[in-house]
């Protein structure tokens, strides 16, 4: 079947993207949401590795269509944007696609164009595709914007509990810092639209970006997602949390 078939559409339906979801939290979170009832648009940049991920689900009986989607790309992010306008707009954007940009990151080793390029996808990614999709989510009914962020850019965590948020990463963990901010940026711009802007972080889970050394499943971390993409219309938005709760900036 292709991955872009509608055979399952529901004009009732809600439509979520996830960026990144392909493989790990991002796949778990699609997994997720088309299970709560969304159509899921899986957003990845590798055309084998999305078709592979997206007949997964469908075999689980999840209503899910592929998304090529590079956020490093404007032109990607444009036919996006207008895949999801052709298919009747948008509800919840997951903006989970990241990387870490190698270890080791000792502050005075990194270089410009390492620190740059991770940047671009954790960043400014998020701020190319959200923007993209922006319109879509103003006309929707209850729209959510997650960002999938970590405690290890938490400027208060990374202070106090020096040993507990990861090693030395003068490039990873600072795109979560700045992830944050902007998280903040929008919840501000957005306060009183209906849509609520939140970031989230999945625990130490076991994913490629760290090598599958992590203690949690992507099951267990895209369990915050969920409930941040879920929030009632009365929920809060410019927050931070993980499976605790509210965590400092």
């Amino acid at each position: 079947m292709p991955e872009n078939s509608n055979e399952n559409s529901n004009e009732n339906k809600r439509t979520a993207l996830v960026t990144g979801a392909n493989k790990g939290i991002g796949y778990e979170i699609a997994a997720g949401l088309a299970r709560l009832g969304f159509r899921v648009g899986v957003g990845a940049r590798d055309a084998v590795r999305r078709a592979d991920a997206v007949d997964k689900l469908r075999a689980d009986g999840l209503d899910v269509f592929g998304v090529p989607l590079d956020v490093t790309d404007d032109v990607s992010v444009a036919a996006a944007a207008a895949q999801l306008q052709a298919r009747g707009g948008l509800d919840v954007l997951v903006n989970n696609a990241a990387i870490t940009g190698g270890m080791p990151q000792d502050p005075s080793k990194v270089s410009a164009e390492q620190v740059l390029s991770v940047v671009d996808t954790n960043v400014v990614g998020v701020i190319r595709v959200t923007n993209a999709v922006l319109p879509m989510l103003r006309r929707a009914t209850s729209p959510r914007i997650v960002n999938v962020s970590s405690t290890v850019g938490s400027l208060t965590l990374q202070t106090a509990q020096a040993a507990a948020v990861g090693p030395v990463s003068a490039v990873y963990s600072p795109t979560k810092s700045y992830l944050n901010a902007v998280t903040v940026q929008y919840a501000k711009e957005l306060a009183g639209t209906g849509i609520l802007v939140n970031a989230g972080c999945p625990g130490f889970v076991a994913t490629d970006l760290n090598g599958h050394q992590g203690t949690r499943t992507p099951e267990q971390g895209a369990a915050v997602f969920l409930a941040l993409a879920t929030l009632p219309d009365s929920g809060p938005t410019g927050t931070f949390r993980d499976e605790d709760g509210i965590q400092p900036w």
